[in-house]
């Protein structure tokens, strides 16, 4: 929600779709770099706090070299519910470290709750290791750390070596990703926040969209990513398993991969559209559910971060927002990102 391309107006009419009694439990705030339009990551947080969604932004520090917080970014800061700043070893050459600490101090000076989104290369990357300790040494346990391993998306597509998968007898992975809407710089709205799809580098798979705000409320959109058949079965038993169960086709491009050639793949709809209808798939998708959520922030984090630094998630009296795919998804949550 960086760009400026889109005008202001557009994610504000959406967020005030937004009720007391039909509102996403948390909204996400990320880029890009969400603060470079610092009144619209107010007014959308200003919005949410008065219909009673916690909101929380994730930044990368840009202004964090000048002697005091800008003031329009201050006020922003100081609107949503939970700031967390991110970081890792190539951030660092532009942003370095003190001054990313020095922000935090003041923030954690005022009162605000803050964590550290930190990416490295791996468990044995020596940078997560020097940046963990380094932040235990500054702040104690008054910091949560969420460590994820840097993936070939993006600009690391371009120096990351990938290597082909091999294929195996797909079980069942239920991708809790898939539990959020997901809105676009542009205004797309989809259950996907895979930066590829985002960027536009692969075409949105037909499965995975769920409306664009500039036509759709939140109610529409909500209501698309609950009832949607293929999301669902994502959600409870992965692409990997559908792919090889109702496509005949093992997996071997990769978890994402195999999710975007779903809408194309052949039988794979019709048989997603049969397994719905079973009274066991409602039990299954209930049970799948209950262990997300009993996971927790920590369950994601060793899942979907580094598994060795998950622990560190658990920082401080007040941990972050639980990520959005350990809720109950009937309570959705919504990420603006892009």
């Amino acid at each position: 929600m960086d760009s400026e391309q889109f005008p202001a107006r557009m994610f504000l009419r959406f967020a005030e779709t937004f009720t007391p009694e039909n509102r996403p439990e948390l909204t996400l705030m990320s880029g890009g770099e969400a603060l470079l339009r610092p009144g619209l990551v107010r007014d959308i947080a200003d919005r949410a706090r008065a219909v009673g969604s916690r909101s929380y932004v994730l930044s990368g520090l840009y202004f964090a070299q000048k002697p005091r917080i800008p003031k329009p970014v201050r006020a922003a800061i100081e609107a949503v519910d939970h700031f967390s700043a991110s970081t890792d070893r190539f951030h660092e050459e532009e942003v370095p470290r003190a001054a990313v600490f020095r922000v935090l101090h003041e923030l954690l000076d005022d009162g605000k709750d803050v964590s550290l989104q930190i990416t490295g290369e791996g468990p044995d990357d020596p940078y997560l290791a020097d940046i963990t300790a380094a932040v235990r040494r500054e702040f104690g346990e008054r910091v949560p750390m969420l460590v994820v391993p840097l993936s070939p998306v993006g600009r690391a597509r371009e120096w990351m070596a990938t290597h082909p998968q091999a294929a195996y007898p797909a079980t069942a992975a239920p991708c809790t990703l898939a539990c959020w809407p997901v809105i676009g710089f542009n205004g797309q709205v989809t259950s996907c926040g895979n930066q590829d799809v985002m960027d536009g580098k692969v075409p949105l798979p037909a499965h995975l969209f769920l409306g664009h705000i500039a036509r759709d409320d939140w109610d529409t959109v909500k209501r698309k990513a609950l009832e949607s058949p293929m999301v669902g079965a994502i959600r409870t038993y992965g692409p990997e398993y559908l792919a090889e169960r109702f496509g005949g086709q093992e997996s071997c491009d990769g978890y994402c991969q195999t999710c975007w050639k779903l809408s194309t793949t052949p039988g794979v709809k019709e048989g997603v559209q049969a397994l719905t209808l079973l009274p066991s798939t409602i039990a299954v998708r209930d049970a799948v559910e209950k262990v997300s959520v009993d996971a927790g922030p920590l369950g994601f984090a060793r899942r979907f971060g580094v598994p060795g630094y998950a622990d560190l998630i658990t920082l401080g009296d007040t941990p972050p927002p639980a990520p959005a795919g350990h809720r109950d998804a009937s309570r959705q949550d919504l990420a603006w990102t892009g």
